[in-house]
């Protein structure tokens, strides 16, 4: 699995660096091309793996335990078809109406952005169906112990992106057209080129879900054996999903009313924010999840359970651990970090100044965001998914207006820190009411553990600037490549100096490693 991912993200950056080389920041395709993507991305993880592996993946696994394998297969059939049928209306739904949504995602857009967008909302919506039907294949083929495949799979849609890009590049150039329409034709090939991918994604997965399955007997019924259990499991799951990816769509509303360039720096900024999100706060989340919930069944009447605390508390602190210095890095070395990689061709310094800001602006909020669903975690523990969705519709109200508030004041930026303003409340309101459920949830260990981890990023990143300041004629991207490599030395020996469990534990297993 780690492979998997560590290939589609790689491939992921190689995307977006040809994406700023060709289209830098403030173009009119730039901006256009964000938002016509949100939507698309957006109901693929409402439809697809952001709700569907949650509800799909236990009454399946259940099934598939059978001797009997017909009950799985027909469930696997059934939910198939129910995701066709949902996501083909979707996207019929979506063509015909990419003017108004396009009114509604991006309002602040001036006419020519706002007709591209039109444009490729209409070639992106089919994509919705497509991805969510690589995500029923992931279901599958995890359920079947198949991990490799289902998460390197998005890495070819990475490849068709990138090979639309270089080939249309190539292309216009080659016949002298105007910068102005080679951009359009190109934001175009893009457009048609990520469609393809998706389709090559699914391409290389549904092979093998054919021979597990042995052939997929497609129905559009919800009679088969467990799959209202899985539609029920679904619907808390998909309003839960829905509010989190509201907060996305709106920040792209926003951004549309900031100017030229608006939108597509927060993409660029969102792209590096979510990477110690996903590798250090989702994945701690998806191993402890399952622990949560034996040890919730563990609890007796309404008392507290030390257990089910002491796994939250340990989750907190191994997340923290990677992502204060994630955090600081993103605060202290925005500069650094975007023009290493993103500038380069059409994405000009002044476009790395932007993005940077808004990096600065997420970084402040990157612990709240990466904390938070380790804590909704424990009330999915406590079957209560009530309380989280409540939570998190309280904060995106509260984060929406500051956002607009900062926006009038910083511009794209305070979009970005009223987003990471609502993260912070956010999680600290899950902290206090979980703390009500099952008792004091972090203790005054954990919270030294976290005290040392922030010293040492300050230390940190107090180096790394030194060193940036020391260093200013260095191209983009060494000059990343050292002052975040003398980050992360001075990150790694201050916490074993202070004794970080997390940073102990890790020096025990590479000593204990080199010993064998």
């Amino acid at each position: 699995m780690a492979a998997g991912i560590l290939l589609t993200r790689v491939l992921g950056y190689v995307r977006e660096r040809v994406f700023a080389h060709y289209f830098g920041n403030d173009t009119i395709p730039a901006d256009a091309f964000r938002a016509a993507l949100r939507i698309p991305n957006t109901l693929r993880s409402l439809l697809g793996e952001g709700t569907l592996l949650a509800s799909f993946i236990p009454v399946y696994a259940a099934f598939n335990e059978r001797q009997d394998k017909r009950a799985a297969r027909a469930l696997a059939g059934a939910v198939l078809g129910l995701l066709l049928l949902a996501s083909g209306t979707v996207a019929l739904i979506g063509i015909a109406l990419a003017p108004a949504i396009t009114t509604v995602i991006a309002k602040g857009f001036d006419e020519p952005r706002r007709q591209l967008t039109i444009t490729l909302v209409r070639i992106l919506f089919p994509m919705t169906g497509l991805m969510v039907i690589s995500a029923w294949c992931l279901g599958i083929l995890n359920t079947h112990r198949r991990f490799f495949l289902p998460y390197a799979a998005p890495a070819l849609w990475n490849v068709a992106g990138i090979v639309a890009m270089l080939a249309a590049g190539s292309w216009f150039v080659n016949r002298a057209l105007p910068p102005d329409v080679q951009l359009h034709r190109l934001s175009l090939a893009l457009a048609w080129g990520t469609v393809a991918g998706s389709v090559l994604q699914i391409a290389a997965q549904l092979p093998s879900c054919w021979r597990l399955l042995q052939g997929i007997p497609v129905r559009f019924s919800v009679t088969p054996e467990g799959v209202r259990s899985v539609v029920v499991a679904w619907l808390p799951l998909l309003v839960g999903a829905g509010v989190a990816q509201l907060s996305g769509l709106i920040d792209t509303l926003l951004g549309s009313f900031t100017g030229p360039g608006g939108v597509s720096a927060l993409g660029y900024a969102q792209l590096i924010q979510v990477l110690p999100i996903s590798l250090f706060g989702v994945s701690v989340t998806a191993v402890a999840l399952p622990e949560l919930s034996r040890d919730a069944m563990a609890t007796t009447g309404r008392g507290p359970n030390e257990q089910l605390r002491a796994r939250i508390a340990v989750g907190f602190r191994r997340i923290v651990f990677f992502v204060v210095p994630s955090s600081i890095a993103c605060i202290a070395l925005s500069r650094e970090i975007v023009g290493a990689l993103y500038q380069t061709g059409r994405f000009t310094a002044d476009a790395t100044v932007l993005v940077a800001n808004v990096l600065a602006a997420y970084g402040i909020g990157l612990v709240g965001q990466a904390t938070v669903k380790l804590f909704a975690s424990g009330f999915y523990a406590l079957r209560d998914t009530r309380t989280p969705v409540k939570i998190a519709a309280f904060s995106l109200v509260v984060s929406t207006g500051l956002a607009w508030l900062l926006m009038r004041w910083l511009g794209t930026p305070g979009i970005a820190l009223g987003s990471s303003l609502g993260a912070f409340l956010n999680t600290t309101l899950h902290l206090r009411d979980l703390r009500r459920r099952i008792g004091s949830v972090l203790l005054s260990a954990d919270w030294r553990a976290f005290g040392i981890a922030l010293v040492a990023a300050l230390l940190a990143g107090a180096a790394a600037v030194g060193m940036a300041r020391v260093a200013p004629g260095l191209a983009p991207v060494p000059r990343g490549a050292v002052v975040l490599g003398i980050f992360g030395v001075v990150y790694a020996a201050s916490t074993l100096a202070l004794k970080h469990p997390d940073a102990v534990r890790t020096w025990q297993s590479l000593t204990t490693f080199r010993a064998n």
